[in-house]
């Protein structure tokens, strides 16, 4: 059986990934730590650098995965620098700096690197959706940022935030979502073949 390591404290990430990794019959370990994030807007470059650190914690291979959010009528904002619009102004200060605004695209776009000591590899993904224009939802234990409270993805056909989706209604998401995550469970499942 293959195995991985997952260098994360994201609860919610982790058991996105066992789900993927399960159904391929890949073991995870996950070791939580929290990485070091570059000062950057470069998605692919903040998972670069945690991959690298990760994997000189574990001296293993190992994936990490960063992502940012990019609001269109907010030329982006914040980008990759959702830990530090969450910690500072919060879920409700966005729901403010979008008050009235009736363009609401959005998108989470997420980058996993892989690395292994001399080889990495990344994957992408984006999740479109839109923004409601308040908080709805409750807590879900497999919920990657508190973002989920106001994004709708584009396939929601009842409009629901990712924060109102039963754990049945996000694993059937997942399902459907070609993610970084799934993305790599495949070609790691298949690499050697390849």
């Amino acid at each position: 059986m293959r195995k991985i390591t997952f260098v994360t404290s994201n609860k919610g990430k982790v058991a996105t990934a066992q789900q993927y990794f399960n159904e391929l019959n890949i073991k995870l370990e996950t070791y939580s730590y929290e990485l070091i994030e570059p000062q950057s807007d470069d998605i692919t470059e903040i998972a670069k650098s945690k991959v690298i650190q990760a994997y000189k914690l574990v001296n293993q291979p190992c994936i990490a995965l960063d992502s940012g959010f990019y609001i269109e009528a907010l030329n982006g904002f914040p980008k990759a620098f959702v830990h530090f619009v969450l910690d500072t102004i919060g879920v409700s200060g966005i729901l403010k700096l979008m008050k009235d605004v009736n363009v609401r695209n959005c998108v989470f776009k997420e980058c996993l690197a892989y690395y292994d000591g001399s080889n990495m590899e990344y994957f992408y993904y984006n999740h479109e959706g839109f923004l409601s224009e308040k908080m709805l939802g409750t807590d879900n234990p497999e919920k990657w940022s508190d973002l989920w409270y106001i994004f709708i993805p584009n396939c929601s056909v009842d409009g629901k935030t990712l924060a109102q989706y039963t754990l049945e209604e996000t694993h059937e998401w997942q399902k459907n979502t070609d993610s970084s995550l799934k993305q790599f469970a495949k070609w790691y499942n298949f690499k050697d073949y390849l």
